[in-house]
Formats: C-alpha cells, structure tokens, sequence
C-alpha cells in the first residue's frame, strides 16, 4: 500500500467516512475537507495518522500533509468517494432502507444542527473572508509561478542582449516568445479572478469573466474614452486592478442570485444574463473602478512608503509577524495586495521580506537537527521538512516540528525578523511574481537585486540558528529517543 493511500484511508477513518465529507480539495500542502458533522472529526486521531503534519480546524478542515504528496492523497481520497477534486460528495440519504422517512430526516436535522452549530462557533465573518481569498488566489498560484519563472528568463536574456553578449537578431524573438507565454496568464489575470470569484460566491463563471474583463476596456475603438459621468475623467484600462474586480463580481453574485429568485424560469437564460452583465458593468465602469483606483494606488502607496522609510525597523516587524499569520491563516489576505503591487509597479516589495520568516524556520530546524541529534523521530521530522523548507514550504517544519516544541517557533520568528531588517537595510528588493518563498524566490526577485535577497535569507537562516541554538531548544526534545 502506498504511503498517500494509507494517508487517506487514516483520514477516512478520523473524520467520520466517506458520507461525513461534502467536498474533497486542496492546496499545496493541506487537503481540504468539507465536513457535514464536525463532532464525527476525531481531530487528536488524524493528528496520529503517519504522514499528517497538523490539522487545522476551520469552516473546512485543513489536514496538512506537505506539497507533492498532498496531490496523491487528495486524489486518492476523490477517486475513492467517486468524485472530481473541488465536487460535492453526494449524501445518498435513502441508503439505509431500513429507516422510516421520519427517522432519515430527524437524524439530517439533528447532523445539520450540530455542523451549523460547530461552524457558527468555530467561525466569523472575517474567517470567511479568508477562507474566499483563499479559494480564490490559491489555484492561480501554479500559473503565477510558471509565468514568472518565464518572465525572469525573459528579462535575463534580454539584458544579455543589451550587454553585447548576445546577438539581437537571434535572440530578439526568443524574449518575444516567452513574454508572449508570460501575457497568456497576466495579461487576462483579471477574467481569472472573476472566474474563480463567482465560483466562490455562487454565481456564474462565465458571467464573473465577463464582469472582470470589462475592466480592461478592451472594446473601445481606437482614440475613444469612456467619461466618468461624476469626475469628468476618462476611465482607464485596469482601472481598480484587482480589488475592483473581487468587489465588482461579488455584486454581480449577489444581482444574479435575486434575479433568478423572481424571473420566470422560460425566460431567466436570456433576461438574468443580459440584466446582470448590463447592470453590473455600468457600476464597474461609473463607480467600482474609481473607487476601487483610489483604494489600490492608496494601499499600495501605503506599504510601499512603509517599507522605504522604515527599513531595517519595518522588515524586522513584518518578517518576525508573518509566520503567526500563517499559522491563522490571516496571510491569504495579502495575496490581492500582492498582485495589486505587482500590476502598479511591476514589483511586491512586502514578499520578499515576508519571505524571511521561512528562513528563520530553516536556521531553528537545523539548529534541532544539531543540539537533538539523539531524538530520532525528531531528527526524521527535520529530515523530511528541510528540503522543502529551503524551497519556500514550510508548513512541514511549523506545525511538524517548531509548534510542537514551542521555543524554536519563538526563535524562529525572531530569526525572520533579522533576515527582514537586512531586506529592509537595502531597500527596493521585490518579486515579479506570487510564489513560494525561500531559495524557489530567487529568480523571481525584481530590478537585479537577487544578491541583496540572498544576504536576507542567509541572516534568516543564521539568526533562526544563533537563537534557537543557544535560546530555543528544550531540554526534553534533547533526550535520547529511539524510533
């Protein structure tokens, strides 16, 4: 048996069967589980099932597993409920013959209750919202990856062809090749996000395309302007970027889901269509995209000052807090604000420095391989966690190793921030691109400033260290154990 079959057959066992799941998803190191009865989940037991890192209890169930593993399981768990990733498991209610109606349906109610009870206690409105950004952003990031390695090879190259030490006339159409690859997902970035906002909100995703392409402008004939009817302003092409966008096809879900509560079913595939494109885009177009202008170029402006004036200060701050987001989850809400500093500027400068936590979970890691070289489960936890961790991965080593020890995640973070104050101490250090952090940052890193980016993880990696060598490492995970 496979190492992801018996991973999903612990997690079968541990959250109540296959008939207790409503959706099977994940991410690039958590399997997502959508749970009818969350008091089935045996959330100690899926702690102890070997290859799970950690669990974390939210509106979905997060069991963290690690990336390149976390495909298989969540596949093998699909196949074996008989569903696509990201479909609703069906409850098959009349399977138990035996049970009156009466009885099928007070034992729904009484499950429904307890889920809805478990999630109103467990959740907000905040949670919400980024668990949405969430699924939002995270299937997109595979693409912000691939094209911004493309566009770091296209910027390589063309600077060799400025520098002499390539020929233009061969040259020339190879950057041209790959900047074209590099458009086919930012150029349309937008129509994505809509896409997959109206997919999280319930509305049509064709729809939420249609929405967000109406951003670019792109039907204007050449030399016309849209005028703002309240500022006299011509609207401009990306207007709002993608906040406009995340808050324009939120209102079109909202729009579509009222509409076809009243229009007749014969005609709600030619009226709620026409009603909502036409309704919605006079609002994106009048009121979201100034609005939403002014909110992005004001929060980009916003982070981007913080970081130039407060240097060393300001990336010690963000570098030491980043890990206690991840660990609530607050990071996805930083996602939109990266790929709206990206869209403005060309560049995220907050990425970078964020990017220093993991390195201090890298120095603290090898600082344990060191000081508990006896504790041998501690050690294969460590071996399993660093390789991906210097990639930029480091859920492995948070919630397998530093968490539970508790010290060394302190030290950890303390770490991140001196890697950060050196990334603050040279300033102007961005990323092209979303991606992991770490060393897999690297080729992504803006305006040929990957030596400065390099210092910052090194200092990452020696302060997560020097502290968790000396400061962090309990006494008790020193001890002698066998495997």
């Amino acid at each position: 048996m496979s190492k992801e079959t018996e991973i999903g057959k612990g997690i079968f066992e541990n959250v109540g069967g296959i008939e207790n799941i409503s959706r099977i998803a994940h991410c690039m190191t958590r399997v997502r589980l959508g749970i009818r009865d969350n008091s089935k989940v045996n959330s100690e037991g899926l702690k102890k099932v070997p290859g799970v890192l950690g669990v974390v209890e939210d509106e979905t169930l997060q069991i963290i597993v690690g990336p390149g593993i976390v495909n298989k399981v969540a596949d093998f768990m699909a196949r074996t409920a008989g569903v696509k990733i990201g479909e609703t498991i069906s409850e098959n209610l009349d399977q138990d013959l035996g049970k009156s109606g009466k009885e099928l349906v007070e034992e729904k109610a009484a499950a429904t209750k307890a889920s809805l009870k478990a999630k109103q206690n467990n959740s907000s409105s905040f949670k919400r919202l980024l668990r949405s950004i969430s699924n939002i952003f995270i299937p997109l990031i595979p693409g912000f990856v691939g094209a911004g390695l493309i566009a770091g090879i296209a910027a390589l190259l063309a600077n060799n062809i400025t520098a002499g030490n390539l020929n233009p006339a061969i040259w020339n159409q190879y950057v041209d090749i790959l900047i074209v690859i590099n458009k086919g997902i930012f150029a349309f970035l937008s129509i994505y996000v809509g896409i997959n906002t109206a997919n999280e909100f319930g509305g049509t995703p064709v729809l939420g395309g249609g929405v967000a392409g109406i951003t670019m402008i792109s039907g204007l004939a050449e030399g016309h302007t849209i005028t703002n009817i309240f500022t006299g302003q011509p609207i401009l092409a990306g207007q709002g970027g993608i906040i406009g966008v995340l808050l324009a096809v939120w209102l079109m879900c909202l729009l579509e889901k009222n509409l076809r509560k009243v229009i007749p079913n014969a005609i709600d595939i030619i009226v709620t269509p026409t009603l909502v494109l036409l309704i919605i885009g006079l609002v994106t177009i009048f009121l979201i995209m100034p609005f939403a202008g002014l909110i992005s170029e004001g929060l980009v402006s916003v982070i981007n000052w913080t970081i130039n004036v407060g240097g060393i200060f300001a990336g010690f701050i963000l570098g030491t807090l980043f890990l206690p987001m991840v660990m609530l989850g607050l990071h996805q809400i930083l996602i939109p604000i990266h790929v709206e500093m990206i869209n403005q500027t060309g560049s995220t400068l907050l990425l970078p420095i964020l990017a220093m936590a993991g390195g201090g979970q890298v120095g603290a890691a090898i600082a344990l391989w060191i000081r508990c070289r006896k504790n041998k489960p501690l050690i294969n936890m460590i071996k399993g966690g660093l390789p991906v961790g210097i990639l930029g991965i480091g859920e492995p080593l948070i919630y397998g190793v530093t968490i539970p020890l508790g010290r060394p995640f302190i030290t950890a973070c303390i770490g991140g921030g001196v890697g950060g104050a050196v990334i603050g101490a040279f300033g102007n250090v961005g990323a092209i691109a979303i991606g992991p952090s770490g060393a897999a940052l690297i080729p992504l890193i803006a305006n040929h400033m990957w030596l400065a980016y390099i210092f910052g993880l090194l200092a990452a990696y020696l302060g997560g260290f020097i502290l968790t060598y000396f400061f962090g490492t309990p006494k008790d995970a020193t001890k002698a154990i066998e495997e």
